[in-house]
């Protein structure tokens, strides 16, 4: 009898503390739900080694050749805010699972595509799926782990999937180029998705919101529209060829430019006249919450530049195999992986902005330092140094940000927080890819221009556009790290905090 008036003291002292028991297999969750994650994010990168070969095949256009990868971001960070909504309300496993059997199923008819269009077709449902799994897979990890320190290692492993998971992609994406086909970088999805659905149905409990259900369609329309106006204005601003001028200041260009103004602006005012917004104003405008999804933001428009250009930089001015390049950025995954173990024991200690603050001053270096790349530099000497100081600044970004994006949400909102973290990076990555690639088109063009009197230096001037395009990066990754200085002010113990899961 003691014993069990024992159980009832600790069960009422629990209860009165609103701290629900710790599921005893919320470790083989987390597995299913990283497995699932890293698909997601590798999945915008796995491409950018196989494109030569798919534009080949296909016979796709160099005009047309970004779609293969905006294709997927922009459907990714279009949809996301609705698919956050979807998975509170629909049920977060429920729609975790409808994802990954989407996914898979885009995936096959991307691997099997038998034209440019239908493979752009595919890219974009993949990135629609991705937009359902990818918020439904971070709320239920937010409503899994409440502990402190056991949610600060699982926001760890999920902070290196995020940082590493591009790398990953790329290295895959060599290997399976070079050694199969550059189908099976979409094929390989298919396994990866059945196998996270199995553990799925045995590991995840069901979680969702309640209230009305309702969903802002005109919202989801508009900010989907504005987006992809925005990304075509700045890929219609690229010169028309080599040794040609930008086009910024062209009819067309302006033109694209306004009408994702007006849409980006309609979505606002939708969102804050409706009643079931698709972007609550009050997930938003929370100062530590918005501070992070800005960085994210600002984050995605570095990194993807960095990884695109990169990339080409070694296999177009260095010469290496989609395989080599693939394995060159390993370092960067390695880093990343490493110094997220440090970043998640140091984040309860000292808060995040700290972490934030330093991470981004040392990411913005390693940028620097890729500007001084010459059509001769060394990979050990002039890439690998840059790769691990970024990789290990990044690490310590990339967790504080998953954990103050969704501090001091409800349960209600946990979908579209979770969502708003993946929308600011994968928006941030679509604009970034087009935005820096016509800077970087514009500094080749008029480098080729001033040496028209002689033999064009190709490699020269390909190599000065990407360290252009490195300079805009590296100014974007310090003036995220003065946003995170300014904004976030939550301190340790606000992180400390538990937070206790709605669970059904």
């Amino acid at each position: 009898m003691a014993s069990d008036a024992e159980q009832v003291d600790a069960g009422s002292a629990a209860e009165a503390q609103d701290v629900p028991a710790a599921d005893p297999r919320r470790w083989y969750a987390l597995a299913v739900i990283a497995l699932a994650q890293l698909m997601v994010v590798l999945d915008a990168s796995i491409v950018n080694l196989a494109l030569p070969s798919a534009k080949r095949d296909l016979h796709i256009s160099t005009a047309n050749q970004q779609w293969m990868v905006t294709a997927y971001t922009l459907a990714f960070g279009g949809l996301l805010l609705l698919g956050g909504r979807i998975a509170d309300y629909a049920g977060r496993k429920r729609m975790f699972i409808v994802g990954l059997l989407g996914f898979a199923a885009a995936s096959a008819l991307g691997g099997l595509a038998p034209s440019q269009g239908w493979l752009f077709g595919a890219r974009a449902l993949q990135g629609s799926f991705a937009a359902l799994l990818a918020p439904a897979a971070l709320s239920l990890l937010s409503v899994t782990f409440h502990d402190p320190k056991e949610r600060a290692k699982a926001f760890g492993v999920y902070g290196a999937i995020a940082g590493g998971g591009a790398a990953i992609g790329l290295l895959l994406g060599g290997i399976l180029t070079e050694y199969a086909s550059w189908r099976w970088c979409l094929l390989v999805n298919v396994p990866i998705a059945l196998i996270a659905v199995a553990g799925a149905l045995l590991e995840v409990h069901e979680s969702k919101a309640t209230g009305n259900t309702k969903y802002d369609i005109p919202g989801a329309i508009t900010v989907t529209l504005g987006l992809v106006s925005l990304v075509y204005a700045f890929t219609k601003a690229a010169p028309a060829g080599p040794g040609d001028p930008s086009r910024w200041g062209d009819t067309s260009t302006l033109a694209w430019f306004g009408a994702a103004l007006v849409l980006l602006v309609s979505f606002f005012v939708i969102e804050s006249r409706t009643k079931q917004p698709l972007l609550p104003m009050r997930v938003l405008l929370d100062r530590n919450r918005g501070g992070s999804y800005l960085v994210s933001l600002i984050l995605g428009i570095g990194l993807f530049g960095m990884f695109l250009f990169l990339s080409l930089y070694m296999q177009t001015v260095l010469g290496f195999t989609p395989l080599k390049s693939g394995f060159a950025f390993l370092p960067f995954s390695g880093g990343i992986i490493l110094t997220a173990g440090v970043a998640s024991a140091l984040l309860p200690r000292v808060g995040p902005r700290p972490l934030m603050v330093v991470g981004l001053l040392m990411a913005t270096v390693g940028m620097v330092l890729l500007t001084r790349l010459t059509p001769t530099s060394a990979y050990l000497t002039h890439i690998l140094p840059s790769m691990i100081i970024m990789s290990c600044g990044l690490a310590l970004v990339f967790i504080p940000i998953a954990s103050t994006g969704l501090h001091g949400v409800g349960s209600q909102d946990a979908g579209v927080a979770s969502a708003l973290i993946n929308t600011s990076q994968q928006v941030g990555g679509s604009v970034g890819t087009a935005l820096l690639n016509t800077v970087a088109a514009s500094a080749t063009a008029a480098y080729l221009a001033a040496h028209l009197g002689g033999v064009p230096p190709v490699k020269a001037a390909l190599t000065h556009g990407y360290t252009q395009a490195f300079w805009v990066g590296a100014g974007l990754l310090f003036l995220a790290a003065i946003v995170a200085a300014a904004l976030i002010n939550i301190g340790r113990e606000a992180v400390q905090e538990n937070d206790s899961p709605v669970m059904i």
